[in-house]
């Protein structure tokens, strides 16, 4: 009867601190106190503080590349996820609902559709591509995305076993390339309308 009284409190407390009507600290106490894990509360989106970088070396110019404008490049953290956006403006350089919401929906599609055990690099956005790369845990493979070719897949890992496992993986990631593509490329076109106008 004892453990039944303690899933009894245990539910009660859960209720009170995930209910929102308490002040912060008894929530976090409760939560504390009966080792209750809580989703982190989603935040929106912030501009990471990096500088404005070139993307071409100084080495080897042309005498026609000197004075020309070189892409800058401005992060931003979406939810936990980082993307990189790059252009010659200010106005190239700024996110947009649209582009945040298909980061989010990508890394909850790719969490569903491939593997949920996903560490996500930085999803980098390109006047004409976009590149975005991670790590499946479970396999110890490292992906990477390229929409601007025609089979932008690749893979990476160390002494991997052939097996159904790894070619289900593999037929997942590609059958998510796909759809992260369509995905992308609408974006990547709908930039350069708004570049055009």
């Amino acid at each position: 009867m004892k453990s039944y009284d303690e899933i009894k409190m245990l539910v009660e407390a859960s209720r009170r601190a995930l209910s929102g009507n308490m002040n912060e600290s008894n929530s976090t106490d409760i939560r504390k106190q009966y080792g209750i894990i809580t989703e982190q509360k989603v935040v929106d989106t912030k501009e990471i503080d990096i500088e404005d970088t070139e993307t071409e070396k100084e080495t080897g110019k042309d005498s026609e590349q000197i004075g020309v404008k070189r892409d800058k490049q401005k992060a931003y953290r979406v939810i936990n996820n980082i993307i990189i956006l790059h252009g010659k403006t200010k106005a190239d350089l700024q996110l947009t609902t649209d582009e945040k919401n298909a980061l989010t929906s990508s890394v909850d599609e790719f969490r569903t559709d491939v593997a949920e055990l996903t560490d996500f690099g930085e999803l980098n956005v390109y006047p004409e591509n976009v590149e975005w790369s991670g790590k499946i845990l479970e396999l110890d493979l490292e992906f990477f995305f390229s929409i601007n070719e025609p089979n932008g897949l690749y893979v990476k890992s160390d002494m991997v076993k052939i097996d159904q496992n790894y070619m289900g993986m593999i037929s997942k990631l590609q059958s998510y390339y796909e759809k992260f593509k369509a995905k992308w490329s609408k974006i990547v076109a709908s930039r350069q309308e708004d570049v055009e106008e």
